[in-house]
């Protein structure tokens, strides 16, 4: 695999996009499939689920009732279901510190000002079969920790009815319903409603990219947390990096599906020879997925070689990545300077894997979109809100300014408001 210069903007093209895009004929068939939801619930969800995922779905299967907790935890192996309650304590610790106080103040005239957080009264949490299991956990227990009232889980259908660990992640988090639903079919359900399932307020979670771009159609009619779909990665490792660590990253994210954007950024060319080396020499068929892994690194990973560290920090902040490996001396003055990106996963010592007990949301901002949008977390299932009380003397005080700023706008009746107040 051949290494690029930084400046070489034809070969980083595909890389620079920087917008989530889906193809025309993905947007259409999605519209296609919210529609019919919108238009027949249940039977179009059930009509999907047979076209792509269960031959013999029906409606009795849409509702997975959830178990106890000592008999889903039966149906994982002892080591996955101890990794799963592991992941939840460190998710909780990790959220409960985000938790912040109201703000609430009076001025010297008397004025009141409130800036309260409320948590959403419904969210739906989509898990697809990837990951699923951490998937559920990784939005439902700070939802939990934000006070949401009923969070749903929603999951493409799997023998039996869904992934056993996922009903084990369920009891963990104290999920209210399960339902055996996937892809554009489960954001439709959840947007617009069913005669099995109520429409919830927001719809969280990352998915391939029908899902990702079923939640862009629907943003609007619910909330949705960010465009988080299919993983990235950009390796950035100086001239001291491990070259077989940055090689097992690369891999790592490539054995995921819809993987578009793969990268190593250095100042070290030896460094990224040393990287292209092994990516040559490398037997994918020993690799699980092998279908996903090679077609990723061949066509989607880039070797590139930057002049110095501006340049990394303008290229690294232009691709805006879902995953930041930083694999440095000096890790912390490459964090400073970071300001796009998912989540970044500092050291040798920190594969991007530790995700998986790390406590932080596995939901991200993709294809670019980390330059305006931001990780799940514990704010994502509140809103907020002002609230202001005037007191007599401050509205007596800025009458005058207001009905001059409101007449200034062409906005006569705003004016009037503030001077009605005082007989004028």
């Amino acid at each position: 695999m051949k290494v690029v210069a930084a400046s070489d903007r034809a070969a980083l093209s595909g890389l620079l996009d920087g917008a989530w895009t889906a193809p025309a004929g993905v947007v259409t068939e999605v519209t296609q499939i919210l529609d019919g939801v919108r238009g027949r619930g249940d039977a179009a969800i059930v009509e999907y689920a047979r076209r792509f995922d269960d031959e013999t779905f029906d409606r009795s299967k849409l509702r997975v009732p959830i178990p106890m907790a000592d008999g889903a935890r039966a149906l994982v192996s002892p080591e996955v279901a101890s990794g799963l309650e592991l992941a939840k304590e460190r998710i909780e610790r990790f959220h409960r510190r985000q938790r912040q106080p109201d703000v609430a103040y009076v001025e010297e005239d008397g004025t009141r000002y409130s800036f309260a957080r409320t948590p959403l009264r419904s969210v739906a949490v989509y898990a697809s079969r990837t990951q699923a299991a951490a998937a559920v956990l990784t939005a439902a227990v700070p939802a939990k920790i934000a006070g949401v009232s009923r969070i749903i889980v929603l999951t493409p259908p799997a023998p039996g009815g869904v992934l056993p660990a996922v009903l084990f992640a369920c009891t963990l988090c104290g999920v209210d319903e399960l339902y055996a639903v996937g892809g554009v079919q489960a954001v439709g359900a959840a947007a617009f409603g069913s005669d099995s399932i109520v429409r919830v307020e927001k719809i969280v979670g990352r998915g391939g990219m029908r899902t990702t771009e079923a939640k862009r159609q629907v943003y609007g009619r619910c909330g949705i947390d960010t465009f988080a779909g299919a993983t990235e990665l950009f390796v950035i490792a100086d001239d001291g990096a491990n070259s077989e660590y940055v090689v097992g990253e690369l891999l790592a994210a490539a054995e995921l599906p819809g993987v578009r954007r793969l990268g190593v950024l250095s100042e070290s060319r030896p460094l990224l020879e040393a990287v292209g080396q092994l990516i040559d020499t490398l037997d994918v068929r020993t690799v699980e997925r092998n279908e996903f892994v090679g077609e990723a690194i061949a066509e989607h990973c880039r070797l590139i070689e930057v002049s110095d560290r501006d340049e990394l920090f303008d290229l690294v902040n232009r691709l805006a990545p879902a995953y930041c490996s930083l694999q440095v001396r000096d890790p912390s003055r490459y964090v400073e300077r970071i300001y796009a990106a998912g989540a970044i996963f500092v050291g040798d010592m920190t594969p991007v894997a530790s995700e998986y007990l790390a406590g932080v949301s596995s939901v991200v901002p993709t294809a670019g979109s980390a330059r305006f949008a931001s990780a799940l977390s514990l704010s994502d299932f509140t809103r907020t809100f002002s609230i202001v009380e005037n007191s007599v003397e401050r509205t007596a005080n800025d009458a005058a300014s207001i009905a001059a700023l409101a007449e200034f706008d062409g906005l006569p009746h705003h004016a009037q408001t503030a001077r009605m107040r005082f007989g004028s």
